[in-house]
């Protein structure tokens, strides 16, 4: 009989659309005489929530070169419906195909969570939870601030027994591997895992990871305050590969980016790009990766926060007829801009901001979110992107940051919060409209979305409501 252990990290229930899900989680590390380590196995099972049935169990290679991680797939599902699974690992000498699912397991100390598959039904309305920058100071191998920090998810759980969370959303600054951009920087591959470990094994957003279909990007502190503005040429072939790496375990691993080799039911490929997509009832969501792929040049022509490859899949999904609710995650804001001109955000990439306006603009898209972080405040705001005598056409952007920040946070007077958006094409055409109050603090933020518009409120890490139902219809 094998002895199914708990996970180290995890479980975390990643990518889940209406027939599949992706759950991922991490083994022990025990070297062996040699110098390697010793082989691990995950295993899994799942069942229906109105069953007390378990399906036979997957079993799944634990990657030394993954951190001792995998991701177990399962396929045939219903779509909306809940699940529960159990999940750990165990140590074999054997292969894995000489290990059966049938033989005799004992699941006494394997972890357990649950999910909900997306819906299939394009008018069903979706609510979902979101932020960005979670800060764990981790200093001479002791981690600070973590139960203050860790309160956050508490409370987005306490909400999670009161109302359905459909999906979770984490924009960027999962961790800061740059801890007071000074002391304690990250550079080894051993360093960023370890920061990862710390962060993500932490008792309430591991509990609330376990039970609802995350989804992640990362921004500059995943691998330096505001990459790669600074980045030396040691940094790009020592730091970015080493951090690249953790993040392509601990984050990506589980979302849609890579495909599923349709022989073997397993991911196939190497992570090669850092955005993707996804749908979940009347909600299509398109998650780009605005930091690996900028090109910075002194010419406002000339710098991208996207390459081209990205703006063109992007254009193109906005544009495909669809008539689902289109939200753009974007870890910088696409707006508000800040009063200071340029900098790290979509202000200082006008032309590309100019060029994906258009493509709204052109084609009368009326259901266009943008969804954001990194500003450490929260707020709402529409734009009104109609020109002359057009009728009203606007897009709408929901910042919300941070989950948890110990110093002091942004205010609202660093934002222009009327007037025109900077543009490089249409200077004084974009106009910003009804804009929320703004939260300076540590929160996130609740979002319900449904064929004809959408409603946001904010709460502060505890749990106390900052503000209820700002309401944007998409009919203007």
């Amino acid at each position: 009989m094998y002895a199914i252990k708990k996970l180290t990290v995890g479980p975390i229930v990643g990518h889940a659309d209406d027939h599949h899900v992706r759950i991922w989680g991490r083994a022990d590390y025990q070297p062996l005489a040699s110098g390697e380590p010793r082989r691990a196995f995950g295993i899994a099972r799942l069942r229906s929530k109105s069953s007390d049935r378990y399906d036979s169990p997957h079993l799944l290679k634990m990657n030394p070169n993954f951190d001792m991680s995998g991701v177990v797939i399962f396929h045939k599902l219903k779509p909306d419906t809940q699940y529960v699974y159990q999940i750990g690992w165990f140590f074999s000498d054997r292969e894995l195909e000489d290990i059966k699912p049938d033989d005799q397991w004992d699941w006494h100390d394997a972890d357990q969570g649950e999910f909900a598959t997306a819906s299939n039904d394009h008018e069903a309305e979706r609510e979902f939870i979101f932020g960005s920058c979670r800060y764990l100071l981790r200093l001479f191998n002791n981690s600070w601030f973590e139960s203050r920090g860790d309160k956050t998810f508490r409370s987005i759980l306490e909400q999670k027994r009161h109302r359905p969370i459909h999906k979770f959303l984490m924009l960027g600054d999962q961790i800061y591997a740059d801890d007071l951009n000074v002391l304690g920087a990250d550079n080894r591959i051993d360093q960023f895992f370890s920061r990862y470990r710390d962060a993500f094994s932490q008792p309430y957003i591991k509990q609330l990871m376990s039970q609802v279909s995350t989804y992640m990007t990362l921004d500059d502190h995943e691998i330096e305050d505001n990459w790669p503005s600074n980045a030396s040429d040691c940094d790009l072939v020592r730091k970015y590969p080493s951090a690249l790496h953790a993040y392509h375990v601990y984050q990506a691993s589980h979302s849609s980016i890579l495909p599923i080799d349709p022989d073997t039911g397993r991911l196939s490929g190497t992570i090669d790009r850092h955005y993707y997509r996804f749908n979940d009832g009347c909600c299509e969501f398109f998650v780009t990766d605005t930091r690996t792929e900028r090109l910075l040049d002194d010419d406002p022509e000339e710098r991208e926060i996207i390459s081209d490859p990205q703006m063109t899949e992007l254009l193109a999904w906005l544009a495909d007829g669809s008539d689902r609710v289109k939200l753009v995650v974007t870890t910088v804001p696409f707006f508000p801009d800040t009063k200071k001109k340029g900098g790290d955000r979509w202000s200082g990439f006008q032309r590309q901001r100019d060029q994906i306006i258009a493509q709204i603009r052109h084609h009368r898209l009326k259901k266009v979110v943008f969804l954001s972080g990194d500003v450490h405040c929260s707020m709402s705001a529409e734009l009104d992107i109609s020109e002359g005598e057009e009728p009203t056409q606007k897009i709408y952007s929901v910042i919300s940051s941070a989950f948890y920040w110990p110093y002091p946070h942004t205010q609202g007077r660093t934002f222009q919060l009327t007037g025109s958006l900077k543009s490089l094409s249409n200077p004084n055409t974009y106009r910003l409209g009804q804009v929320s109050k703004v939260y300076s603090g540590d929160n996130f933020s609740r979002v319900r979305v449904t064929p004809s518009g959408l409603e946001v409120s904010v709460y502060e890490r505890k749990g106390k409501l900052i503000y209820d139902k700002v309401r944007y219809h998409f009919d203007g």
